[in-house]
């Protein structure tokens, strides 16, 4: 038999207040080892019972307790490599691996388009094709996203270390069976021509049918990553193959022999009435080795087209469109047929040269022979007069007859002494009469001006890189856009390209300054100094942002840019802006990136381009249409306008890009006019 338990220790345990220990300080300060040696051999074994008891239960319970944990992990950060080293990646998402080869993401239908065709769509490619290093969640459901402007900021003081993935959220693909979900329809008023309810192929859907479709936003738009996908080159060359049948059906159906299509309301414009589009799209359905298209337009070419006509058109945009699309396509078939073509307009061209200054005109006349300016100055833009070079000079190449290159070299000569330039930038303007700049003061690599700097090194390698004056002109106006037009966002650091009014800088760039990228890259290539490739690469993510950034994924017209890093938004889009025409100047940048770097990142950029353009801008039964507002893909607002560079640039800029076939058009052997035909570069001379 046991002792029985000491009434004043089972009253402590109890807690009883009036036990003789619960009151007595010295039995309080007993230790807890003598208070454990008092209790009986019974009572110590019925608490070491219920210890191992306790410790078996908790054992039995830890699958469930892990379980929690695990969840738990779930919402801890990840991590993912892309180009700037290890960033966090939220919670909730699922890698995206690359698709099998052969399975590119198949265009979807948007507002006023054509229904989506082929396989459900994968994620669209973005950033480098470095997958990311993430363990995947349990049995979550993919996290869906629109595109939208990124509400969240970079960090101001410390701008790199802020993942792309924060910069621009991107949609996270679906489970097989999820419905396509829309993108974020943001209704924001623009100006400009409205198209009729009518004329659109596709009814806007109704606000109910939205709030039934669409997800609710994030509450944290950073709450996503940049997706790495990366479709076959063939799938993607197909891609624009179709983009080029699908825009040259409408063509052919609704505007044959005319100058441009009007896809929505099936129909066409006329500009000078010269066939603009079938000239321009020549050696883009060469080059995609499309047979059957190149041979009717072909036909046309030799049965109807005639310059032979009273009617006033642009030295310009005939130089770059029509007289150079033929000189490309003598050289890329060898027919004479395009070469005796090139010699008629050229020779008609000729009377804008007869002036006081020898600064042509503006505008010709080609069946009567001769020439004017503009009814409202007599100035001509400097980009139109110093942007004729290249093709004058390769039809007295071709033809040895020296009066095309001595006319279109002297205003290069006349241009390189002119008083008036800012550090080797030029004013827009400049005047036939006197030969002398007009409206000085304003800079811009933009409208008026854009193309003088790009044909400054164009020629330079086209003669083989013997004339030191055009060389000499392009570096110093490189160092003058460095000076006094470079300059960085506030909030993300972006590097981008203003303009200068009376010693005023203006944060606004048009998006033909995305030219330049792609332009510094070939100067680079040709030798020229290497910062010159840096500014290239930073240029380069701005217009990508451009694009990245809108809510279509299409880039404006014109956008300016956040210079206090206060500011919410890197690129702001006034009103006035948002509009966009199938621009080729991104994609040919990015074409002579991927060329010199061969940094997949650049073909991925492009390939979301055209995503984009099928998107928003691609009709219903054929073509595709400039657009009207870049931030509302809810009713982007089609133009009812398909310009002829879609055809003759565009496309032709996207197809060289995703091609591996780096000869074809290498750029050691052909230099591009600014209406990307290809025209050959010419052997150097002996030394």
């Amino acid at each position: 038999m046991y002792p029985p338990p000491r009434k004043d220790f089972i009253a402590l345990n109890l807690g009883d207040p009036h036990s003789h220990a619960y009151n007595n300080g010295k039995h309080r300060r007993q230790s807890c080892w003598r208070r454990w040696k008092q209790l009986s051999r019974l009572q110590r074994s019925l608490i070491l019972f219920l210890l191992a008891l306790l410790l078996i239960l908790a054992l039995l319970s830890y699958p469930s307790i892990t379980e929690q944990w695990r969840g738990l992990s779930d919402k801890e950060d990840w991590l993912e490599v892309n180009d700037r080293g290890l960033n966090m990646v939220p919670p909730g998402l699922k890698p995206v691996l690359r698709p099998a080869e052969g399975k590119p993401p198949a265009p979807v239908a948007g507002p006023h388009l054509e229904p989506a065709e082929g396989p459900p769509d994968t994620m669209e490619p973005r950033g480098p094709n470095i997958p990311a290093l993430a363990k995947p969640p349990t049995k979550r459901k993919p996290f869906l996203n629109k595109r939208a402007s990124p509400s969240s900021q970079r960090d101001a003081a410390n701008p790199d270390a802020v993942s792309e993935a924060k910069q621009n959220p991107e949609v996270v693909p679906k489970e097989a069976g999820e419905e396509e979900e829309e993108k974020e329809k943001k209704i924001v008023s623009w100006r400009g021509a409205m198209i009729e309810a009518e004329q659109a192929t596709e009814p806007p859907p109704s606000a109910n049918e939205k709030e039934a479709v669409e997800p609710q936003a994030p509450a944290n738009p950073a709450a996503t990553v940049p997706q790495q996908v990366s479709p076959g080159t063939p799938e993607r060359l197909e891609a624009v193959r179709d983009a080029f049948r699908h825009a040259w059906k409408a063509y052919k159906e609704y505007a044959w022999g005319h100058d441009e299509l009007k896809p929505i309301s099936k129909s066409f414009s006329e500009w000078f009435g010269l066939g603009l589009t079938l000239i321009d799209s020549l050696d883009t359905m060469w080059i995609l080795g499309l047979k059957e298209e190149f041979a009717e337009a072909r036909s046309w070419v030799e049965k109807e087209l005639s310059f032979d006509k009273n009617v006033d058109v642009n030295l310009f945009e005939t130089t770059i469109r029509i007289l150079g699309g033929l000189l490309s396509c003598y050289h890329l078939t060898g027919d004479q047929l395009f070469l005796d073509k090139a010699k008629d307009i050229g020779s008609r061209l000729m009377p804008a040269f007869k002036t006081p200054s020898k600064i042509p005109f503006s505008d010709v006349n080609i069946g009567k022979g001769t020439a004017h300016p503009p009814r409202w100055t007599a100035d001509s833009t400097l980009a139109e007069v110093t942007s004729i070079q290249l093709e004058f000079r390769e039809l007295s190449h071709i033809t040895q007859d020296p009066q095309y290159q001595d006319a279109a070299n002297e205003v290069m000569r006349l241009v390189h002494k002119l008083p008036g330039k800012h550090d080797g930038l030029v004013p827009m303007f400049i005047n036939t009469n006197s030969g002398q700049f007009s409206h000085k003061g304003v800079f811009t690599l933009g409208a008026r001006a854009d193309s003088y700097y790009e044909y400054l090194l164009k020629q330079w390698i086209q003669g083989g890189k013997t004339e030191d004056d055009l060389l000499e002109d392009y570096l110093q106006a490189i160092e003058g856009v460095k000076k006094h037009l470079v300059r960085q966002t506030g909030p993300g650091r972006l590097t981008f390209v203003g303009e200068l009014s009376h010693n005023r800088f203006n944060p606004k760039m048009d998006h033909l300054v995305c030219f330049l990228p792609g332009t510094l890259a070939l100067g680079a290539h040709n030798g020229l100094p290497g910062d010159h490739m840096d500014l290239a690469v930073q240029l380069m993510e701005t217009c990508h942002q451009m694009y990245k950034q809108m809510e279509t994924g299409l880039s404006p017209e014109i956008a300016h840019f956040s210079l206090q890093a206060s500011d919410g938004h890197d690129v702001i889009v006034k009103p006035a802006d948002r509009h966009n025409l199938l621009r080729p100047e991104t994609l040919e940048s990015l074409f002579y990136m991927f060329r010199f770097t061969k940094d997949s990142k650049y073909r991925d950029w492009g390939w979301d381009i055209l995503q984009s353009f099928n998107k928003y801008t691609k009709v219903s039964g054929g073509g595709y249409t400039s657009i009207n507002n870049v931030r509302d893909p809810a009713n982007p607002g089609p133009r009812d306008k398909m310009e002829s560079f879609f055809l003759g640039e565009t496309l032709k800029y996207l197809y060289l890009l995703f091609t591996d076939d780096l000869e074809l058009l290498s750029l050691d052997k052909y230099v591009f006019n600014t209406e990307a035909h290809p025209l050959p570069i010419w052997p150097s001379p002996p030394k």
